[in-house]
């Protein structure tokens, strides 16, 4: 029998379920959970994560496919990338990262029509017994707490205009 207490979904599973795209700033983006606002994209915490300290990058411009961003887009997704990286390797100190998409719900994607990217910073030995025999995460981390950590971190990278 598998027990894990996560009383933070409660509030997901019995809420009613807003309409609109979750990443997109004028329907119902999750603005407490965002870390960084670029021109084009933005970086917020997952508040599903799959390991403490579980980030995406967000177009602010609701696309579904990479062959849909302009230039723009496709380099400050990847400068933000950098970024994330930074922030997570000073404030975190993982051992790597697993950085990728999930296009389409075939693939695993959660949103399958608003694109992102997921940094997920990895330790050696993260596959606790939890992960190989229970079949379950145990994220050591509220969030909301993740987010305190890493928002001074990020906020040196905001440009003064």
């Amino acid at each position: 029998m598998k027990t894990i207490f996560a009383p933070w979904r409660m509030a997901y599973i019995r809420g009613e379920k807003p309409e609109g795209c979750i990443f997109c700033e004028d329907s119902i983006r999750m603005d407490e959970l965002v870390l960084f606002d670029g021109e084009t994209s933005f970086v917020m915490m997952n508040l599903y994560p799959y390991t403490s300290g579980h980030l995406l990058i967000i177009p602010f411009r609701h696309v579904s496919e990479v062959g849909d961003l302009v230039p723009p887009e496709k380099q400050e997704l990847f400068d933000l990338m950098d970024i994330s990286v930074r922030v997570l390797k000073e404030t975190m100190k993982p051992d790597g990262f697993n950085i990728g998409m999930n296009m389409g719900i075939a693939a695993g994607a959660g949103v399958d029509d608003h694109l992102h990217i997921h940094i997920v910073p990895r330790w050696c030995g993260d596959s606790n017994f939890m992960s190989v025999l229970g079949e379950a995460r145990v994220i050591p981390e509220d969030v909301s707490k993740t987010w305190e950590i890493l928002i001074p971190y990020f906020k040196k990278y905001h440009r003064e205009d």
